[in-house]
């Protein structure tokens, strides 16, 4: 593995850190490329059910892309240099099993798009959002400019956008975009608890229920309610109901040992 990227593997939950923290963990061509490797062989791992993705250090989750390296290559930026399909972003979204975002510092244009990619997102209290294409002067690529408007809705969205301006960690809490804000320090060790909630449901259900919920979204709600009939239909007319009744007993049984 390369030394930009650091994989910790513990039971079934894989702890990915962009290791570049001298660049505010930048994302260089050599970092997005070790990004969408890995997470391809994760995806291949049977045992790796959970990932969460953070960065090193306390300054940024990343930066985005290295403009260093970019302004070093010459010429015209190129936007096939990064919306591939190997890119990072594609690489995370086919990651079966549910992606939580540790933010623990700034995520600035495309390390906003690598935080959207994720499906649960906790920020430390020094995380910081913003989407600084317009300023730079190019377009957003691996989503950001879709995804935000439906996460936050178009006005927020907008206002993001078009200023360029950075978003708080407690007021991105306010708008829905971060499901909690947690004292550095507290930010892994709350990402790892999350993780094994998710590890204690059934490992067909939790992916099954991701996708349906994912698939969904992309989609206007009366195809989505349509989607839902019919996933269900498939997926539940396997599941035998004695064994509905004997989950569903040993779901009462942990809720009234968390009381």
């Amino acid at each position: 593995m390369s030394d930009v990227l650091l994989v910790e593997k513990e039971g079934n939950i894989a702890t990915v850190t962009l290791n570049r923290p001298e660049a505010m963990n930048a994302l260089s061509r050599e970092l997005r490329a070790a990004i969408a490797v890995t997470f391809d062989e994760l995806e291949a791992d049977p045992d790796v059910r959970v990932v969460i993705l953070t960065g090193a250090g306390e300054r940024a989750f990343t930066a985005g892309l290295d403009l260093k390296e970019l302004g070093s290559g010459g010429g015209n930026f190129s936007a096939q240099d990064t919306v591939t399909d190997k890119d990072p972003v594609t690489s995370i979204g086919k990651f079966s099993g549910p992606v939580i975002g540790a933010i623990n510092g700034v995520a600035i244009t495309g390390g906003f798009e690598l935080a959207l990619a994720c499906d649960v997102l906790v920020a430390s209290e020094n995380a910081r959002f913003a989407d600084t294409h317009a300023r730079v002067g190019i377009l957003p690529g691996w989503g950001l400019s879709q995804k935000l408007s439906r996460l936050l809705g178009i006005y927020r969205a907008k206002e993001l956008s078009l200023t360029g301006n950075f978003l708080s960690a407690d007021r991105a809490y306010e708008w829905g975009l971060v499901n909690r804000v947690v004292p550095q320090a507290d930010l892994l060790p709350t990402c790892k608890q999350l993780a094994n909630d998710m590890l204690s449901v059934l490992p067909d259900a939790l992916n099954a229920y991701k996708a349906l919920i994912d698939e969904g979204f992309a989609q206007n709600f009366g195809d989505a309610l349509k989607t839902e009939l019919r996933v269900s239909a498939e997926a539940n007319k396997k599941v035998q109901s004695s064994a509905i009744a004997e989950r569903r007993e040993g779901i009462q049984k942990r809720g009234k040992s968390q009381v």
